[in-house]
């Protein structure tokens, strides 16, 4: 098949020309492939339900357990601390005994997947990762849902296809069909699912009009599920803003550029962490589960003194745009947060830094809204609404996928009066960051997660994430 010349990925990716008009040959495929896509996304609806319940339920019981003990304060933090710890060393001696490929988001193995890199070994990988993303997003570490949620959806999509091998490309659509299934389930936004799919993994999904009705039914199934089990309300339900004048346009091009910057220097940080972790740990499973249980301690101490600086950061984003701190509060939670996210998914644990970054976004969007409210008041009635843009800027900058970014917030927020400043905002930060030579995130992880040498044995495989 012809190569699509503007399409380049790694040397050791297949590189398929992404437009074939015959991806699917038969007749039958155009039927049954979309109906098994559907069952893909209720199935991974009901298993990112589950998935999150587990994990409020893991982390509730982690700050409640030792409660009916009435113990001295100092020694109830100190017990938290050790069986935080516990939890994140056996989720990494978990993932590395039974499915490596499960360490980290998982992004950047479902990514593998699509061009053929990479088998999902579905039996392992789907229950280490629910326990084990369970256990490490539970303990108190900097993570979110969004990443495993991809990989358990991707996963889900890898079972169905082994009943549909028949089928031209089964594997590959059903593939696609879940991870979009599993981002739009956990933000309840099935078009940033879909819209995931095909921006941010526009080099290994190979498009045609049934792959693409594939990925958007089992989008649709997996909110259509959620929704029945959390209601029909935005993740981040806020107040409607005001329309920004078309004259503060200006300042969300700012804000854009400045999360440009932010955004090549995050994801240097990233790898060349990943990096140092995998240096000092030599591939020994002992100093990877002692990494797992320091940092599980260290952030459960975090968030028994300093709530705001650990855990995903959902909480906190909707609080901080209801009620706005100072802006010097909002820049130190903002560099704290900044190194513990980084250091967290560096470490490899099971667990995604999609919300994290949003985060990130909302306070120091947050904090350049206040300070230009402060400089130019004619131009700043809402600094919140800066908090927004700010979610899907460095969304963009770092992902490199800056229409996912806006449609993301808009659905997790409602705000869809606030499309044209996040337009701006979110192409700004992607224009620089492509212009001082920053790449995205996952390719770079993906690269980094390549054997250098062939593996003959799929047994012997480790895969990190």
């Amino acid at each position: 098949m012809a190569k699509s010349p503007n399409l380049t990925f790694l040397k050791t990716a297949l590189r398929k020309h992404r437009t074939s008009p015959k991806l699917l040959s038969a007749k039958h495929d155009y039927i049954v492939l979309p109906i098994i896509s559907a069952l893909v996304g209720g199935i991974t609806g009901l298993m990112i339900a589950l998935f999150e319940a587990a994990i409020l339920w893991t982390n509730s019981q982690r700050l409640q357990v030792f409660n009916p003990l009435d113990l001295p304060t100092s020694l109830n933090v100190l017990l938290i601390m050790l069986l935080s710890g516990a939890m994140v060393g056996f989720s990494f001696w978990l993932t590395l005994r039974f499915a490596p490929e499960a360490s980290g988001s998982g992004i950047t193995h479902i990514e593998g997947a699509l061009d053929d890199m990479y088998d999902i070994r579905w039996r392992r990988l789907l229950p280490v990762k629910l326990v084990a993303g369970t256990l490490a997003i539970a303990s108190g570490m900097i993570f979110g849902r969004a990443g495993p949620a991809i990989q358990i959806g991707g996963t889900v999509g890898r079972m169905f296809a082994d009943t549909a091998k028949r089928y031209t490309n089964s594997t590959h659509i059903l593939v696609a069909a879940g991870a979009a299934a599993g981002l739009a389930a956990v933000f309840n936004a099935p078009l940033a699912g879909i819209l995931f799919v095909i921006e941010e993994m526009r080099p290994h999904f190979r498009y045609n009009m049934t792959s693409i009705k594939c990925v958007t039914l089992a989008a649709a199934m997996a909110t259509i599920v959620m929704r029945a089990f959390h209601g029909q309300d935005a993740v981040m339900p806020l107040v409607h803003f005001d329309v920004p004048p078309l004259t503060s346009l200006w300042l969300f091009l700012l804000l854009g550029s400045i999360f440009g910057v932010i955004g090549v220097y995050f994801n240097r940080w990233i790898i060349s962490s990943t990096k140092l972790l995998k240096r000092k740990q030599n591939n020994k499973m002992s100093r990877i589960i002692i990494t797992g249980i320091l940092f599980g301690c260290l952030f459960s101490l975090l968030q028994s003194f300093a709530p705001d600086t650990a855990g995903n950061g959902r909480d906190l984003m909707i609080r901080m745009i209801q009620e706005p701190s100072t802006w010097a509060i909002l820049v130190g939670l903002f560099v704290i947060r900044l190194f513990g996210t980084i250091a967290c998914f560096a470490s490899g644990a099971p667990g995604g830094v999609f919300t994290p970054m949003l985060t990130l976004g909302t306070l120091f969007g947050l904090a350049f809204g206040v300070v230009a409210a402060d400089l130019f008041p004619s131009f700043v009635a809402e600094p919140t609404v800066y908090a927004i843009a700010g979610m899907g800027a460095l969304f963009a900058a770092t992902v490199r996928a800056p229409v996912t970014g806006i449609v993301l917030v808009v659905e997790m927020t409602d705000s869809y009066e606030l499309i044209l400043p996040l337009l701006i905002t979110c192409l700004g930060a992607t224009f620089v960051a492509q212009a001082i030579g920053g790449k995205p995130l996952y390719a770079e992880l993906l690269k980094l997660s390549l054997p250098k040498e062939p593996i003959a044995d799929d047994k012997d495989k480790v895969i990190q994430s």
